[in-house]
């Protein structure tokens, strides 16, 4: 089988001939766009061999001017096509599949509404605070913060299509707000989960494979469990929710899996590359025989030397 035809077979639910493996980093700020966005990746994609090649995004949502009301949220305009953040992913997404080896199962990579949400606001009140002042905003007054969310969801499914014509396989679909620390599971269920879902439901009508990835720790996974019938396989912090690969084979019945190695502790990160090799054949041994990605629990570090990662790779097609 070629690697893309191992990924395919998961997403059916069969059994490839050797487990394939995912994994992917955000590459440094002077290599994650134009063409050295692109020779990174195309680095990245030839010595780690991974089967999936993930095309990272770093066209966001921008600034568009201080949001310190719920009234602000106007700011943020609709999203098309013709959004340049929309063309330049479209255009970096096409000058890598035109240069890659063709072998490869490729994922386009989609923020989610959540994330879409704190991008044009980040620069102003950092991270957490950005999560924080969403929230706020919504209790606040919510009209016109939920119709600001409903057009980047509608980007977000423009997005898809783009995807789907420059050629992609899959869509990599990176939801947030499963954390407990910000929405109540009354607030996600009204703001976020419609959304999510009319997004994976482009993904799934513009005929790319939908890899469901739930992002961040402290997780209520259970917020996740209608998502069941949007996704095709899914992937989450199995040591950062924390949430263990077989209570996620009951909450998602029948769907296959992917990841099982930390993202950036334990032995991915501290272990010795013995010591990483023998994870992934015992991961591999153990799930391999069922459809299964071997992957990690969400971006590994910027600065890993790749030969780990290929380590990994290696490993897990030596075991049968």
């Amino acid at each position: 089988m070629t690697k893309k035809e191992r990924v395919q077979a998961v997403l059916r639910g069969e059994v490839p001939d050797k487990v394939p493996s995912g994994f992917s980093l955000h590459f440094p700020v002077e290599r994650n766009t134009g063409e050295a966005g692109v020779e990174a990746h195309l680095e990245f994609f030839r010595e780690t061999d991974t089967d999936i090649a993930k095309i990272m995004n770093e066209n966001l949502i921008p600034y568009q001017g201080d949001i310190r009301t719920p009234e602000d949220w106007k700011l943020i305009g609709p999203i098309t096509k013709e959004t340049p953040i929309l063309q330049r992913q479209t255009d970096f997404t096409k000058a890598i599949l035109d240069r890659a080896p063709q072998d490869a199962y490729f994922l386009g990579t989609l923020h989610g509404v959540t994330a879409c949400a704190l991008h044009p606001i980040e620069e102003i009140y950092g991270y957490d605070g950005g999560r924080e002042k969403l929230v706020e905003h919504l209790r606040e007054n919510p009209q016109p913060v939920e119709d600001a969310l409903k057009r980047m969801a509608e980007g977000m499914c423009h997005l898809a299509w783009c995807y789907a014509e420059a050629g992609v396989d899959g869509i990599y679909y990176a939801a947030l707000g499963g954390e407990t620390r910000w929405l109540t599971d009354e607030e996600f269920a009204r703001w976020i989960e419609p959304l999510d879902k009319l997004i994976l439901s482009e993904i799934r009508k513009s005929g790319c494979g939908t890899f469901l990835h739930i992002c961040k720790d402290r997780l209520n996974m259970e917020r996740y469990r209608s998502y069941w019938e949007f996704c095709d396989i899914v992937n989450w912090g199995v040591y950062e929710a924390p949430y263990s690969l077989e209570q996620g084979k009951k909450l998602f019945p029948g769907k296959p899996l992917m990841g099982g190695l930390p993202a950036r502790t334990g032995v991915m990160t501290q272990g010795t590359l013995e010591e990483l090799t023998q994870e992934a054949k015992r991961l591999a041994a153990e799930y391999g025989s069922q459809p299964f990605i071997l992957g990690a629990d969400c971006t590994l570090p910027t600065e890993i030397p790749y030969q780990r990662i290929r380590a990994i790779v290696d490993a897990a097609r030596e075991v049968r």
